[in-house]
């Protein structure tokens, strides 16, 4: 223990960031585990796809959209959904999404406004298309 308090003593700077990072994984794991989003990968994915008929919704630009998806999804960006543009969607709040981007950061603040916005079973895919397409999953490109 002792060790530590000199380290501490000589080592300031240092010090409280590691006490900044600590916190931070805290902080990070209690919103993960409290949070009514799911995180699913690829495999979890496809699953709820072909068993349970969950709509994929890409929240990515049209022009990413474009060169490439996952077969059968929707196609509606971070704004429209901030903005509360859901009718694609209003008759599905009780039947299950998978939100995808390209890394699945930003499907994952997707997926927290739409169960703010009262759709009970969300999920987020993580890697996004970017682990999609590494796993040689079939992609569908539009033409329009």
């Amino acid at each position: 223990m002792q060790e530590y308090m000199e380290f501490f003593k000589a080592n300031p700077m240092l010090s409280v960031a590691w006490v900044g990072l600590f916190i931070g994984v805290i902080v990070i794991t209690i919103k993960t585990s409290v949070s009514k989003v799911k995180n699913v990968d690829h495999q979890e994915a496809t699953m709820m796809i072909n068993k349970q008929d969950a709509k994929v919704v890409d929240v990515r630009g049209k022009e990413e959209f474009k060169k490439g998806h996952i077969v059968g999804a929707i196609n509606l960006p971070l704004a429209d959904i901030k903005n509360n543009q859901l009718k694609t969607l209003e008759n599905s709040k009780a039947s299950p999404i998978i939100m995808v981007c390209n890394a699945g950061m930003t499907s994952s603040q997707a997926a927290q406004l739409m169960v703010k916005l009262g759709f009970e079973n969300v999920s987020n895919l993580k890697g996004g298309m970017g682990e999609w397409q590494s796993n040689n999953l079939p992609v569908s490109k539009s033409k329009r």
